[in-house]
């Protein structure tokens, strides 16, 4: 089998099809097939995408499975055998995906790509023995598989047959997952029916091209059943991404670097050694006893540095990943992958935001459900790559609206405490600056908890205590002392291992030195546990949240 051969180049002059807007064809060919004009995302061929996304020399086809090419005799206007030689001859494909090995800005992968062109690019027999032989390769050879799919739907013309393709990918699909094996979708125009049901949304990553419509059921058909019209926009990507069900939105110019550096994520490269050393406060003595209110406002001030601050000045190459794939994308809470020393890693944290504009739009940290199995979702895919997990928190607590109640809140809490428990990769949990509640400990079940040495933990706000306990909210301060929330009683209890030093006036005065200082920390604190065995790590982190209260307090 070869690889398919690109379309001939662009005509002299190009009208888009959605603007239409003139193009000069070979200024058409440089931008990607994408209108200069308005940035519509014209469809590729199998071949155009894998010339445009892997290395040149690289790509090496694989042999499609012989299957049952007419397994009903099916006949409409034209026999079953006539519609696929016709397809073939003006495709040049033998079936609707393309299938091959090669590498992407040198990172090895196995890639199926999809092509509309080919009977609307259904989901038959032929595509779900490919797409499952791809998923074998990839198991086989341990290298990352990647689908781009473009499909109206499963093939009619196969009947039955066709639609039992969605269970054999998705089992295909699963076992990359027992395997340990990272799958990327890329969702192209259109991807509907049995596809997007099935392979097509079942990536440990899923992004997905500008205008990309995406569903299960078309726009037509909807509005023809439920007697309706629906939202401009609905379907596409941009919509879905709103909606908590892609990771990323990506131009066509962007794709093979992002994709790039999503493959990187299971190669260890040798990092940037720490600028700064450091010496992680053990020892509670060491750190100065200071007033409950000064403690609090330390915590809370607002120059303080946030967790998007520290992603970009603490870790290498960060790509944020969005959604839970059920319902919506918190802002509250940003995850994502990136380098720590040249360490892949999962970082995960609360978001308050920096101005009053960005506070509101990041709910002031206050995560909502859909937060927490965001997170959730990372650190399973943390488990799965056998990546360690660093989360950094810094929320007064998790959302006590009536909205985030009916979603479920105190269930996706009491679900995060218990896949963080049992999480089989390393993991690393740091108090950055408030750490309220509940909502604070869903990111911080960990085997090293590490408090900045201005940060705050609490069981609950110094004003909802006063409130609560002395029915006066002006008693904050006196709750404060009495809850012992700062650093230095939180070393003397046990409840974090070390303090990270900050500034002399604080993490806010200077957010470079307090960058690198927890950086340092968290190099040195992944050492201390990078080599231990997942059932040893698993173990530990049992006991060390097991002991509290059981026992004297650790520096009384």
């Amino acid at each position: 089998m070869s690889v398919p051969t690109l379309s001939p180049p662009a005509p002299e002059w190009v009208s888009c099809g959605t603007c239409r807007g003139l193009t000069y064809g070979p200024r058409f060919d440089r931008d990607l097939r994408v209108c200069p004009g308005c940035g519509h995302h014209s469809r590729l061929t199998a071949g155009q995408r894998i010339e445009q996304l892997l290395d040149p020399g690289s790509v090496r086809p694989l042999e499609p499975p012989t299957v049952s090419e007419d397994p009903l005799g099916f006949v409409d206007s034209h026999p079953y055998p006539d519609r696929l030689r016709a397809a073939r001859g003006s495709t040049g494909l033998v079936e609707a995906v393309t299938c091959v090995t090669g590498t992407l800005m040198g990172h090895p992968l196995v890639a199926a790509v999809m092509d509309f062109r080919f009977l609307g690019g259904s989901l038959g027999v032929g595509v779900g023995a490919a797409i499952t032989a791809a998923a074998d390769t990839a198991r086989d050879i341990r290298s990352p598989l990647l689908l781009v799919t473009a499909s109206g739907g499963a093939r009619m013309q196969e009947g039955t047959l066709a639609l039992m393709q969605m269970a054999k990918t998705s089992q295909a699909m699963a076992e990359l997952d027992e395997a340990g094996i990272l799958t990327i979708c890329l969702v192209t125009d259109p991807t509907y029916g049995g596809v997007a049901a099935s392979f097509a949304t079942l990536g440990d990553v899923v992004v997905a091209e500008p205008g990309a419509r995406i569903g299960f059921a078309g726009r037509r058909v909807i509005e023809q059943t439920i007697g309706h019209a629906l939202p401009e926009g609905f379907q596409t990507a941009e919509f879905l991404l709103t909606r908590g069900l892609l990771d990323a939105v990506v131009p066509r110019s962007a794709l093979r670097p992002t994709l790039a550096r999503l493959l990187a994520a299971g190669t260890p490269v040798g990092g940037t050694p720490a600028a700064t050393r450091i010496r992680l406060v053990r020892d509670p003595a060491e750190l100065p006893v200071r007033e409950a209110a000064d403690v609090v406002a330390a915590a809370r001030h607002p120059q303080r540095p946030t967790t998007l601050d520290y992603l970009v000045q603490v870790f290498d190459d960060f790509l944020e990943l969005r959604g839970d794939r059920a319902s919506g994308d918190c802002p509250a809470i940003v995850g994502g992958i990136g380098r720590l020393d040249g360490r892949p890693v999962v970082v995960i944290g609360s978001q308050k935001g920096r101005d009053t504009a960005e506070r509101v739009q990041r709910n002031f940290g206050m995560a909502l459900p859909e937060g927490y199995r965001k997170a959730a979702r990372l650190m399973r895919l943390a488990a799965k790559l056998g990546l360690p997990v660093v989360t950094l928190v810094d929320t007064p607590g998790a959302h006590p609206g009536v909205d985030a109640e009916e979603r479920g809140q105190a269930w996706v809490i009491a679900e995060t405490i218990r896949l963080m428990s049992r999480l089989p990769v390393p993991v690393v949990a740091v108090v950055t600056g408030e750490g309220g509640s509940g909502g604070a400990l869903a990111l911080a079940v960990a085997d090293r908890v590490l408090a900045c040495a201005g940060a705050m933990y609490s069981v609950i706000s110094p004003e909802g205590c006063a409130a609560i306990l002395w029915k006066d909210p002006a008693a904050a301060p006196r709750a404060a002392a009495a809850l012992q929330i700062g650093s230095r009683d939180l070393l003397r209890h046990g409840i974090v291992d070390a303090v990270v030093p900050e500034p002399p006036d604080g993490a806010h005065e200077d957010p470079v030195t307090a960058a690198d200082l927890l950086r340092a920390a968290l190099i040195e604190s992944l050492q201390e546990i990078a080599a231990v065995a997942a059932t040893d790590l698993v173990a530990g982190r049992r006991r060390r949240f097991r002991r509290f209260g059981t026992e004297e307090s650790r520096w009384a």
